[in-house]
């Protein structure tokens, strides 16, 4: 009897936390489920962005983790469709090339919080249920000047189109010098 009661418990507990995981890595999208699953979430998987803008419309989810690049597009599409049918859900955006200017772009379009791909379920679980305006702590780990300097260019790249040449204007940078910083991979931190 406890079994089912508690089973009945937690089945409450997930119908009140439907969390939509949107990720074309279909193993590290279905290990995210089931870790959520364990801590009580409804998961749904979508693995592109037309799967999970059409979930977010049919299921209208109170979570939701969104992979910024899916192969079919931009996982930003998935979240405006999760704002344009509920206003007040949790939009985490995952990804592998986290920089600030993509972190901002996320934000701007609805996202409530951003991580850094590998991230683990205790962190999203964290971003997920987070409340308040609290600021988080100072990192362990700063980023290092090279970094900082590697942000700030990608974010001036951004807000420029992608625009190599003006980029390189608005930096005061010789155009050869920006394509090759633009080459690079960003420094570790």
């Amino acid at each position: 009897m406890r079994d089912e009661q508690s089973t009945d418990e937690s089945e409450g507990e997930a119908q009140n936390r439907p969390l939509l995981i949107v990720d074309d890595d279909e193993r590290f999208c279905e290990r995210l489920g089931r870790a959520m699953e364990r801590r009580g979430f409804d998961v749904t998987l979508a693995t592109s962005v037309e799967q999970g803008a059409a979930r977010a419309r049919a299921l209208c989810p109170a979570y939701a983790v969104v992979d910024l690049r899916l192969q079919d597009g931009s996982g930003l599409e998935v979240v405006q469709a999760l704002r344009e049918v509920r206003e007040d859900a949790r939009i985490i955006v995952l990804t592998g090339y986290g920089n600030i200017a993509t972190a901002v772009a996320a934000v701007k379009v609805g996202a409530t919080d951003y991580l850094p791909k590998p991230a683990d379920a205790d962190q999203v679980e964290a971003a997920l249920l987070e409340s308040g305006e609290a600021l988080p702590p100072p990192p362990d780990l700063p980023m290092s000047a090279d970094r900082v300097r590697w942000e700030h260019i990608q974010r001036v790249y951004e807000q420029c189109d992608r625009n190599v040449s003006e980029t390189a204007r608005r930096l005061r940078m010789h155009r050869r010098t920006l394509q090759r910083i633009l080459a690079k991979y960003a420094p570790r931190n």
